[in-house]
């Protein structure tokens, strides 16, 4: 199966949501401290539309959504982004469609800032592989007050 990628648009504001649910879910995540108790969850297109914040839909070739990704401030650490809320659903996992929304989100991120943060879970060893492919360096301390406490697996990387 082939997938692109777009800009998130206000219809899909839901359908991500739920994306993102289903994933928590699998990986136990579905719990305070995590993305399941985001308070802009479901509400990206109202987020994501200003000057260094963006989402990105992947889709099928039915486009229907099966992932995606987005590039964030972080109060208080204006040189620093957040890759935010990077997912896909295991239908899509393996196909390159991750590959091709980080690129997208490290070329836009390049654009304001420089280094890109992100926060994951000891369990996501899949996706922790996948970002020191892309060069992210774990590190030991939280960047700011991202209110996902339970995340307790932090990267950053020269943009």
């Amino acid at each position: 199966m082939k997938y692109a990628i777009r800009e998130l648009l206000p219809k899909d504001d839901k359908i991500i949501e739920k994306v993102i649910r289903q994933c928590l879910i699998e990986f136990g995540a579905n719990h305070e401290g995590t993305a399941w108790t985001d308070p802009n969850l479901g509400n990206f297109s109202r987020i994501y539309c200003t000057a260094g914040n963006k989402y990105w839909v992947a889709t099928d070739e039915d486009g229907n959504i099966v992932g995606g990704a987005g590039i964030g401030h972080i109060d208080g650490t204006p040189q620093i982004c957040e890759l935010q809320k990077m997912y896909c659903l295991p239908t899509a996992r393996g196909s390159g469609i991750s590959h091709t929304l980080m690129d997208t989100a490290l070329a836009y991120a390049r654009e304001f800032y420089a280094k890109c943060y992100l926060e994951t879970l000891e369990n996501m060893t899949a996706a922790q592989r996948f970002y020191e492919k892309y060069g992210f360096q774990r590190i030991a301390a939280p960047i700011g007050q991202t209110g996902h406490f339970a995340c307790d697996v932090r990267y950053i990387k020269d943009l």
